[in-house]
């Protein structure tokens, strides 16, 4: 129930901010006498809309253009950790870990040759689903027992990962900031169009030319108004949003790297949990619970 409330909340943000960015825009423009019907002009949306989004097909691969409209979604479906995959997390480390000091190499070859048949990693479904970072675990801890790397190489080559991770992660943020950079210049070839269209009526009465030379400069309007109000803060949710995602396997690196480092899997849990904000860190009583009762709320469930 608070993950859903959670959600509908940060959607109701995002309308709220939506509702205020236009309610002013046209507000102010009706209090000042203007006449609402003249910003209603579909072909110069249709010029500027239609314009940055082939723009945005021509200048990304496909499968960003793909990964944007996901990016998007996850922005308005909140789809940041919570608790629970926090706790997830640190929950199938510890168990490796803990495995790692005392079963065989078979055994633990076991769980990261097939997670899905591992029983450590059964009890954290949600992790199950997240294919990369599932991976990013199996590939490290399958490192710790082959024994010949050392703890400042396995970070080196950890950095060297994440930035990648992190920098594919970013394209759709970059994207849709690179599309919103176009919009005002977009919205000027719109408002030209509509000028041109105006000189080929300058035979007519000067209300006729003034009403489409008004909606001609609608189109700049629309542009600056889609960039600055639209676009950059949509891409500004998408990464934070995708930030937060990353922030899973940074907590996989410390703890991983603490216990290389000769740390008890107790403690190097906490290297793990001190790298997530304060005010989205499980507390240790949470983690305490977890280690001894492993993915509790899913077999409660």
């Amino acid at each position: 129930m608070d993950k859903l409330n959670f959600d509908a909340g940060t959607r109701m943000n995002i309308l709220i901010g939506m509702v205020i960015t236009f309610g002013c825009v046209i507000g102010g423009y009706m209090a000042m006498g203007g006449h609402v019907d003249v910003l209603f002009q579909p072909f110069e949306l249709m010029i500027i809309g239609g314009a940055g989004l082939g723009g945005f097909i021509v200048a990304n691969p496909m499968k960003v253009v793909k990964d944007s409209g996901k990016a998007l979604g996850e922005v308005f479906k909140n789809a940041v950790p919570k608790e629970r995959n926090y706790l997830d997390v640190l929950g199938v480390l510890y168990s490796l870990m803990r495995d790692l000091r005392t079963k065989s190499r078979n055994e633990i070859e076991a769980h990261i040759d097939n997670p899905e048949e591992s029983s450590i990693f059964q009890t954290a479904p949600n992790l199950l689903k997240n294919k990369e970072l599932t991976s990013f675990i199996c590939d490290y801890v399958r490192l710790i027992i082959i024994g010949n790397a050392r703890s400042h190489e396995i970070e080196a080559l950890m950095d060297e990962e994440l930035e990648t991770l992190l920098h594919d992660k970013m394209k759709p943020y970059n994207a849709i900031s690179q599309m919103g950079d176009s919009f005002p210049a977009i919205g000027i070839v719109a408002a030209v169009l509509g000028v041109i269209k105006a000189l080929g009526k300058i035979n007519e009465s000067p209300e006729v030319l003034g009403g489409l030379i008004g909606a001609a400069l609608v189109g700049t309007m629309l542009g600056i108004v889609l960039s600055y109000s639209v676009c950059t803060p949509l891409a500004s949710q998408v990464k934070v949003v995708r930030s937060k995602q990353h922030r899973l396997f940074i907590i996989v690196k410390q703890t991983l790297l603490a216990y290389m480092n000769g740390s008890v899997p107790q403690v190097a849990l906490e290297y793990g949990r001190k790298t997530i904000s304060n005010y989205e860190r499980p507390s240790i009583d949470a983690v305490e619970q977890e280690m001894m009762n492993p993915g509790g709320d899913h077999k409660a469930a």
